[in-house]
């Protein structure tokens, strides 16, 4: 028997090679295709960007000051992003500018200085704050009072907090100290009016110094 090794020419098309890929044209979207993928994305990106407002609005709030109790650092009309989970991190600090509600009015948001924390022993000599049995020396702009007031030793989870404009503040010198739960954020960056943006400035001090 014998076997020819010839190809048939007639089931050949000369102008495609041997073994040559079929070639698909995919079809055209559809009117209705076309409107759902727009929608989609649509969809997507408002949830996005609703996603990223939560999580903006979690970490930062937005305080606007009224009054002149923080003068001369801050002013009436002045607004400030406040960090709200800077203190997940760390406790405040002395020094440290915060927002809180106080325990006097649960209708209204305070902004004062942490001058005591736990365990601190406050005193108050004609306007001089005494920190543990030192006088406190405050580095930052100040106008301060002329009220005296008694020892008090800041009690766990609560903070002793003054205005820069001590004789024109309501603060624990006159309604105790602010528990922990109580406070919002620390003041981070002040951004109106323009002359005033930046970044709040940081003032510490240790116990007694």
């Amino acid at each position: 028997m014998e076997v020819s090794n010839e190809t048939d020419s007639s089931l050949l098309n000369p102008d495609e090679p041997i073994g040559a890929p079929e070639v698909f044209t995919p079809a055209k979207p559809s009117f209705w295709s076309g409107l759902g993928s727009a929608l989609r994305e649509l969809i997507e990106t408002l949830v996005l960007t609703l996603v990223i407002f939560l999580v903006i609005r979690f970490a930062v709030q937005n305080f606007r000051i009224e009054g002149f109790s923080m003068e001369p650092n801050f002013h009436d009309g002045q607004y400030l992003f406040v960090n709200k989970l800077i203190y997940m991190l760390h406790p405040p600090q002395r020094g440290d500018v915060i927002v809180f509600v106080p325990p006097n009015n649960n209708s209204r948001d305070y902004i004062k200085r942490v001058i005591g924390l736990p365990g601190d022993r406050i005193e108050i000599r004609s306007g001089k704050v005494f920190l543990n049995g030192e006088p406190l020396v405050e580095s930052y702009p100040l106008n301060e009072g002329s009220y005296s007031t008694g020892s008090l030793v800041v009690s766990p989870d609560e903070y002793f907090v003054l205005g820069d404009n001590r004789n024109f503040s309501s603060d624990s010198h006159s309604w105790g100290t602010v528990s922990a739960k109580k406070i919002i954020g620390k003041a981070w960056i002040s951004y109106w009016p323009p002359q005033m943006m930046g970044l709040v400035p940081d003032y510490t001090f240790a116990a007694g110094k």
